[in-house]
């Protein structure tokens, strides 16, 4: 049964980077009754990031970048260990995800598989993220990524064990990551 609201006030609050809104609504509740709720939504546009593995390393490729958001939030150095990411733009979930691992990675990937989506903070941001894997060796590596001219990111090549390690140590947190390294155990692609 989908809820019925509605929507009081929409007011734009920030239109900086991407955009942030005020909303006042009300939710009528199953038993007929109303709920005014407000709330503030970051609209920051849907995105899409890949699990590089290569069964015969038992290995992931990794980047390590600056994230303030993190920094804000007890990171102390706001360097993140992540999957590679980026947002569609007007590309679709598969070419952004192409042209961001070439980017951020330097590997040109061959077949993707499409895992899955995912809302990443549903009670205050829009964004969907698009989960893809594939596998990677050397013969695809088309330069030494690092991103474009805005970003510094390192790339690592992590054995499996170890990215699995580093998520129990603490020392991967995100959660994009976390899923797509959990995923892969699960399915058995990397021991």
């Amino acid at each position: 049964m989908s809820p019925k609201i509605e929507i009081i006030k929409n007011k734009v609050l920030s239109e900086n980077w991407f955009e942030l809104r005020n909303y006042t609504y009300d939710l009528v509740k199953q038993d007929g009754s109303k709920i005014r709720h407000k709330r503030e939504v970051y609209n920051r546009g849907n995105g899409a990031t890949i699990l590089l593995y290569n069964r015969a390393k038992n290995s992931v490729v990794l980047t390590n970048q600056f994230r303030m958001a993190t920094y804000v939030n007890g990171n102390e150095t706001g360097m993140l260990l992540e999957a590679c990411a980026g947002l569609l733009d007007n590309d679709s979930p598969e070419d952004c995800i192409r042209k961001e691992a070439i980017e951020e990675t330097g590997y040109a990937v061959g077949n993707v598989e499409k895992l899955f989506e995912a809302y990443m903070s549903p009670g205050g941001v829009t964004e969907i993220i698009h989960f893809f894997a594939a596998e990677y060796d050397e013969s695809q590596r088309s330069n030494e990524g690092g991103g474009v001219e805005d970003e510094d990111i390192d790339v690592l090549e992590i054995a499996f064990p170890d990215a699995l390690t580093m998520i129990k140590e603490g020392r991967i947190k995100d959660g994009k990551t976390i899923m797509l390294l959990q995923h892969a155990q699960i399915r058995g692609w990397l021991k």
